[in-house]
């Protein structure tokens, strides 16, 4: 069967134009209904019929019907994929491109090739911290780029300054975070901390730790070795 191509391509605009007002509907709707809440800067279908993502300033998501009546924030699952469709768009939205991370005030530790690249923002008082170092001693061939984010108080500072102008930093954390070896108190010219600390208010690094990988994906809290692995080798090298 031949396709008239003029015909295709107004069956493609008109659909375009279907998708549009829609969007302009939503968008009149909540911004009536809803004038606290943050600018709406897009709209997409989800895979659920009749469900549609709204991602508002801020980078927040909720999910509302096709008229607005109903608006909702919670997580979308696929369950025949096993998928959480919001935790991979929330991972999306919160991408960093590695280039742009403040790698020059970090200390590194290579092992093997080194190949594969993995950023840590870690407080050294944070426990999820502790356990997820032990945790990356099982990963091979990576260059780790460690960023001391003191964010649990004025001892995590004192702690990070102390690691920051130790002469073998890596050693110095390693002893601290894996065997409890309190680093020596020293004292050194470096805003590196200080930089560091000012993009994560910038970019909202709330926790540790925050890791972020070669292609930018940001993962939130202390996961374990496999996941790690998993999430390196997909990165293209």
């Amino acid at each position: 069967m031949r396709f008239d191509k003029a015909l295709l391509g107004a069956l493609l605009l008109c659909c375009a134009a279907t998708a549009l007002a829609q969007e302009a509907v939503l968008r009149k709707n909540l911004a009536a209904r809803l004038p606290t809440l943050p600018k709406i800067e897009e709209v997409n279908k989800t895979p659920m019929n009749g469900l549609y993502e709204i991602k508002v300033q801020g980078n927040d998501i909720y999910y509302t019907d096709a008229k607005g009546d109903f608006l909702f924030q919670g997580e979308l699952i696929d369950t025949k994929q096993k998928r959480n469709l919001t935790e991979e768009r929330n991972n999306k939205l919160s991408a960093i491109a590695f280039d742009s991370l403040p790698l020059k005030h970090a200390f590194t530790q290579v092992r093997g090739n080194g190949k594969r690249k993995l950023v840590v923002f870690a407080d050294p008082n944070c426990g999820y911290c502790k356990r997820f170092e032990k945790d990356l001693q099982k990963i091979d061939n990576v260059t780790i780029y460690h960023l001391l984010y003191p964010v649990l108080g004025e001892d995590s500072k004192t702690k990070s300054r102390n690691i920051a102008c130790a002469k073998d930093k890596a050693k110095t954390w390693n002893d601290w975070m894996l065997q409890g070896v309190v680093p020596p108190a020293l004292s050194c010219e470096s805003n590196s901390i200080d930089v560091t600390l000012d993009f994560g208010r910038q970019n909202k690094i709330t926790g540790t730790p925050t890791l972020f990988f070669a292609d930018g994906t940001r993962v939130p809290g202390a996961i374990e070795s496999a996941q790690i692995e998993t999430l390196l080798s997909a990165v293209k090298q």
